[in-house]
């Protein structure tokens, strides 16, 4: 198994017996899947849109972790009535997951990337990114937090979200949304036994980035290990790798006057 970063001054890791993972054929979910697997969770619950898809991952699971119990759950991801049915369904009162307290972690991590070109030259494929990458994580995240009275719900952001920038900033006004929720609902849960986590990653090498240049592009197993390692600890926020977050803080910080001269 890889090594989990720990971080200095970082809360005590708690390692989920029961996991469910929305959006589980993503090349991150996937990974971190299998990294809480290694460390000893029971149950998995993968949840997407692709039937076929979860059935490879959980097959592959399966041979990887015969002892533990992998189910499946093929809906529509963006469905609203579907998403408050699959919540209440893991983490109702009386299931398996509400039993389970502080052992269950929910990962939402469903979305998609249009080249920005793309989506400025047609308003349907702008809105589909909004959709997928940004509303319907966004309601995934406020239907578990509604529901789980303890436990940790962990949802993908980005590094796009930080910053408008003008090469991607469709997909990171979906990421931006999520940070928001993220960081409404870590309000609102505040002193309560549930763990609000939002994670934002940087470039990772994954399928949704095979065509752009692969030069500087994080493997995706040092990714989940930082994000299993954050989710675990219960990190507000999660930058995986950790370096993105000086880099963000810089970017961030940087004068509009100078931003909007740079090409990025």
């Amino acid at each position: 198994m890889p090594a989990l970063p720990s971080r200095p001054g970082s809360k005590p890791s708690t390692w989920p017996t029961d996991v469910v993972v929305i959006g589980a054929t993503s090349a991150i979910a996937s990974n971190c899947t299998r990294l809480w697997l290694e460390g000893g969770a029971s149950s998995v619950l993968l949840i997407g849109r692709d039937h076929a898809g979860l059935d490879r991952v959980a097959t592959d699971l399966r041979v990887r972790f015969p002892a533990a119990e992998i189910s499946t759950s093929s809906i529509d991801l963006l469905d609203v009535g579907a998403i408050g049915d699959a919540v209440a369904g893991f983490a109702g009162p009386g299931t398996a997951g509400a039993a389970a307290g502080a052992g269950l972690t929910v990962l939402i991590a469903h979305g998609s990337m249009t080249e920005q070109a793309e989506s400025q030259a047609d308003l349907a494929k702008a809105a589909a990114v909004l959709q997928v990458t940004g509303v319907s994580p966004s309601l995934w995240l406020e239907a578990s937090a509604d529901t789980m009275t303890a436990g940790t719900v962990a949802v993908l952001g980005s590094v796009a979200g930080d910053r408008g920038r003008r090469k991607n900033y469709i997909y990171g006004a979906s990421k931006g949304l999520i940070e928001r929720m993220a960081e409404g609902l870590q309000h609102r849960t505040a002193g309560s036994p549930l763990r609000v986590v939002l994670v934002k990653p940087g470039p990772t090498a994954t399928p949704m980035t095979a065509g752009l240049p692969q030069k500087g592009l994080a493997p995706v197993s040092a990714v989940a290990a930082e994000i299993v390692a954050g989710v675990n600890a219960g990190r507000p926020v999660v930058y995986a790798p950790a370096k993105w977050q000086l880099i963000m803080t810089v970017v961030r910080l940087i004068p509009r006057v100078v931003f909007n001269r740079l090409d990025f």
